[in-house]
């Protein structure tokens, strides 16, 4: 695997740094020449436009590698610390361990976090930072799952408090409900020792925020999965086939679109088996 793919320790150090050395570089804001920061200014922008046509291309690793770049040169810029860690989020998915995976899920969180604070009353930090804890909730077991629960649900509820008309943000609810509903024996007594009792989830619910996703972002090929699964457990295989009918046709938007056509074909095959 080549070296600029895993997030050592280090890089995860250099993130956190970010946040610290703010500070400074506003002191040295006043006393750089005006030349100077209109060319920062101008290496932003275009390292954004590189950055967004990086990802458009389905090539999210050099993206993110690509957004870090703007960091480099403005640590509080909102845009590319959601960005990045939204990247983080995906990229880390599809590492090959659950070493690597959270490697990518940790820097994901500190570059949400980071996000809020630069900006607290903008929905995207909340909706990456739901999406990282959420994915590394998915990657562990018992309490360690569970414990991620409640923060989960509160960055997706607040992303959405914001702005209601977040489709990503729905779409990250409707995973909650579908997750919290589907714990078995163990994970719920765990949640109810750790909040005091289970949180209100249902089937249902997913199903309900799975839909204002589709609504608000329909050609978003991993909600039309995770819809279709909904319909799927809720034994409304009626509606769950026609989304699952679509997912070939819609534009591919991330890297993992490929995967989601192929696990949207094999339920497929299952149902009108």
């Amino acid at each position: 695997m080549p070296q600029y793919l895993t997030l050592s320790a280090a890089h995860l150090l250099l993130i956190r740094k970010h946040t610290e050395f703010y500070m400074k570089k506003l002191i040295l804001f006043f006393f750089l020449p005006a030349n100077s920061l209109l060319i920062s200014a101008q290496d932003v922008n275009l390292l954004i436009k590189k950055a967004d046509s990086l990802e458009t291309a389905l090539n999210e690793t050099v993206a993110f590698q690509t957004f870090t770049q703007v960091l480099k040169i403005d640590a509080r810029n909102y845009y590319a610390l959601w960005k990045c860690s939204e990247l983080c989020s995906r990229v880390g998915n599809r590492q090959s361990t659950k070493e690597k995976k959270g490697d990518y899920f940790k820097a994901g969180r500190i570059y949400a976090e980071t996000a809020i604070k630069v900006n607290p009353k903008a929905a995207d930090g909340y909706y990456a930072l739901s999406v990282a804890m959420g994915r590394k909730a998915l990657t562990e077991s018992g309490n360690e799952r569970v414990k991620a629960v409640k923060e989960i649900k509160t960055n997706a509820d607040k992303a959405i408090s914001i702005n209601p008309n977040h489709g990503r943000a729905w779409h990250v609810l409707g995973k909650w409900h579908y997750e919290v509903s589907n714990l078995n024996g163990l994970e719920k007594t765990a949640l109810k020792l750790i909040y005091g009792g289970l949180p209100k989830s249902s089937l249902k619910e997913s199903i309900k925020c799975y839909e204002k996703a589709k609504e608000l972002e329909p050609v978003f090929a991993l909600n039309n999965l995770e819809l279709a699964k909904a319909y799927h457990r809720n034994h409304e295989d009626a509606k769950a086939i026609p989304l699952l009918k679509q997912l070939p046709y819609l534009p591919a938007k991330t890297e993992d679109d490929g995967k989601i056509r192929t696990e949207g074909k094999k339920l497929l095959e299952k149902i009108e088996d």
